[in-house]
């Protein structure tokens, strides 16, 4: 009998960890994720953090930290969070990855909102690239799952430096030439630069979803976005990337503020960067 539950308890903890592991499907990510929901409901958000993040995690709070140094120094740890991933993807190469949907924070007086989350794949286990979270209303609309897995796996096997740089510096270019384009055609800029099934999380908004809506939505109360560029990654495969950096947004209303962004960008069959989530959390001056 005490063997048999040794092996019972042996096998829960290895499917535990097996959930955790990066194979380079979505299917992986989205088992990792709700492990970590897991661990924030079990242990708190200080410890799944940590255990989460790599060296170089940044969350989102408002303003972007190093996730370590932030959970560290976190006085009290907080468990009454939730939240479930409604949209992933990952990588060809399968060493990046982002999911997102909605989340609630407390119990008597709960909070929502939307978030997204990047991963990397790091030493065979999925580690939290970037997190953050924007508020909203209580979500009305149900939105069906997507789980996107790649069509194939291509991953080079050596990559140097420079050609690491070069392929961050075409998403560079790329978020360079949207941002001239928002400054001398405005809003309609971003038609050129979104997916179909785009979505977009703006603070005190459900998410957005679509090319046609987002670009409605932006039209209804936004005149300028100016974009400044602070971060960029790509993945090995050559077919997803994100940026990060702060947002001025001109509003019609005569207004003026500032966000921090996250963009993820996929790589079309003509070899163009487009726009397929976008997020913005207000910036802390």
């Amino acid at each position: 009998m005490k063997k048999l539950f040794s092996t019972v308890v042996v096998s829960l903890l290895a499917m535990g960890v097996f959930a955790q592991k990066s194979d380079g499907t979505t299917k992986s990510l989205v088992n990792t994720e709700k492990e970590f929901a897991k661990s924030v409901a079990k242990n708190g958000d200080k410890e799944a953090f940590l255990d989460y993040s790599s060296a170089t995690t940044l969350v989102f709070r408002p303003n972007p930290v190093n996730a370590k140094t932030f959970y560290t120094g976190k006085a009290e740890a907080q468990n009454d969070i939730s939240w479930t991933a409604n949209l992933a993807k990952v990588s060809r190469s399968g060493d990046l990855g982002f999911t997102t949907g909605p989340y609630e924070i407390g119990t008597s007086e709960k909070k929502y909102g939307q978030y997204l989350s990047i991963w990397k794949s790091e030493n065979g286990r999925w580690k939290l690239a970037i997190d953050l979270g924007t508020e909203s209303n209580k979500p009305l609309a149900k939105v069906s799952q997507s789980f996107v897995e790649p069509k194939d796996h291509v991953a080079p096997k050596f990559l140097n430096e420079r050609e690491i740089k070069a392929g961050r510096d075409i998403i560079l270019t790329t978020e360079k030439t949207l941002n001239t384009l928002l400054k001398t055609h405005g809003i309609a800029a971003f038609g050129g630069f979104l997916t179909n099934d785009a979505r977009l999380l703006f603070p005190g908004n459900e998410a957005i979803d679509g090319k046609g809506k987002i670009i409605a939505f932006y039209n209804s109360m936004i005149s300028k976005i100016n974009l400044k560029t602070t971060g960029v990654d790509k993945a090995i495969g050559s077919d997803l990337a994100y940026t990060y950096g702060v947002a001025t947004i001109d509003y019609k209303a005569d207004l003026r503020e500032s966000f921090n962004y996250v963009f993820v960008y996929e790589k079309a069959a003509d070899a163009s960067w487009n726009l397929i989530v976008q997020a913005f959390v207000p910036a802390e001056r």
